[in-house]
């Protein structure tokens, strides 16, 4: 009997299907914990006399600033909110913004500036939606200078990245670029985000290219970013001068490692990525049941490495990082199969059958004890294969017919 018919690169192929690992860039936070509170401060030093007049952010804006100051009926309102924001009460800020904003007597500047505390006040208690509907108040009201007014447009933006909006994301950035005149790094980069999260990979790297070329020490998770963008676009060899410049600046960053492993095998450059990987296994940073997933479906991605991935798989499970499931027998019986160890063959097969979805395996484990003449064992598999269900059960049922020895 010729060698089995069992080797399927494409579903071995599904192990490789690793992510890159861009967890620092799949959310972009508006503003830290520690931001607010330094905000804070910078405003009660600002209202103390300590801080001189903040320059204009926007020099070449299309909007011009609304020269609309507090009016005296809101005056002490607004103190008084100012004041129990700056005292952590969010509650009760809310409540007051709420009644500025709802008061029509009061200008454009007072309700806009209420709602911008009001946003404030959301975002530290983690209501973003809240947050996000007094910003859009906020810039609809008009009445902030343009520092203030583009700088709830911009958090705006990133909340709704942040919420999976990318659609009205994009929007509120288009106006922003549009309005502001912005150049800068740190907001082209969100647009990037934006279009990269809508699929829009081409046109996300040339705004992240933009970005990163503007900053003069741009940040490794815009870089991680537009080369996820080019890798996703079908730009690998873009892709790949991105990953190998951050491994080689970050030898100890595993994730930059990782990322370097899954464009190489994106890139086809197994051999390449597997060398990536071994070099993780063999310090010791291999931790995770997909990374070692991520290895061994390299090995059986590639010609004559079949032992290799034999010794990943059972590193793998004998460090119990690796999840002894249906898809890892099944992965190290064909490694052992095709390295023509068919003993260890039948070990992992006799694993892998219960735990199949159907009786597929059973079938190819019978064939494999066929081939190894062991009938009665082969028989036994074969009607294990029909109880459990595979698509040609007279497959099976000639191996149930096959005479005893």
């Amino acid at each position: 009997m010729s060698k089995l018919s069992v080797r399927n690169r494409t579903v071995l192929a599904a192990a490789i299907g690793a992510v890159l690992a861009f967890g620092a860039i799949s959310q972009v936070s508006a503003q830290s914990a520690q931001e607010r509170a330094e905000q804070r401060r910078a405003r009660q030093a600002e209202r103390a006399g300590k801080q001189e007049k903040p320059a204009d952010e926007y020099p070449q804006a299309t909007r011009k600033s609304p020269d609309i100051k507090a009016s005296s009926k809101a005056g002490s309102k607004l103190q008084k909110l100012v004041k129990l924001y700056e005292d952590e009460k969010p509650a009760e800020a809310r409540a007051l913004a709420d009644e500025i904003i709802g008061n029509a007597s009061f200008n454009a500047y007072d309700r806009s500036f209420a709602a911008q505390i009001g946003a404030q006040a959301a975002y530290d208690a983690d209501d973003t939606a809240a947050a996000m509907d007094y910003l859009k108040k906020a810039i609809e009201f008009n009445g902030l200078d343009n520092n203030a007014h583009f700088g709830a447009m911009f958090m705006l933006a990133q909340l709704q990245l942040q919420e999976d909006q990318y659609e009205q994301s994009l929007q509120t950035l288009d106006r922003f670029f549009a309005e502001s005149k912005s150049t800068k790094p740190e907001h082209l980069v969100i647009k990037g985000n934006a279009l990269y999260r809508l699929e829009r990979y081409p046109e996300a790297a040339a705004v992240l290219k933009q970005a990163i070329d503007a900053s003069p020490e741009p940040r490794n998770d815009w870089q991680q970013l537009l080369m996820a963008a080019y890798n996703e676009g079908g730009q690998s060899a873009e892709a790949v001068k991105i990953a190998e410049n951050l491994a080689a600046k970050n030898p100890n960053d595993k994730r930059a490692q990782l990322n370097l492993a899954v464009v190489y095998q994106q890139a086809d450059m197994l051999d390449k990525a597997a060398g990536v990987l071994e070099k993780l296994r063999a310090s010791g940073q291999l931790t995770d049941d997909k990374e070692y997933r991520q290895l061994y479906a390299t090995y059986l991605n590639m010609d004559g490495k079949e032992k290799e991935a034999v010794a990943a798989i059972n590193d793998g499970l004998q460090k119990g990082v690796l999840k002894p499931d249906y898809q890892v027998y099944v992965a190290l019986a064909q490694a052992y199969y095709f390295s023509d160890q068919f003993g260890p063959a039948i070990d992992a097969y006799r694993k892998a059958a219960p735990l199949a979805p159907d009786g597929e395996t059973y079938l190819n484990l019978a064939r494999l004890l066929w081939q190894e003449d062991r009938i009665p064992e082969a028989k036994e598999a074969a009607q294990q294969a029909i109880a459990k269900g595979v698509k040609k059960p007279e497959d099976a049922k000639k191996i149930l017919a096959l005479p005893a020895k």
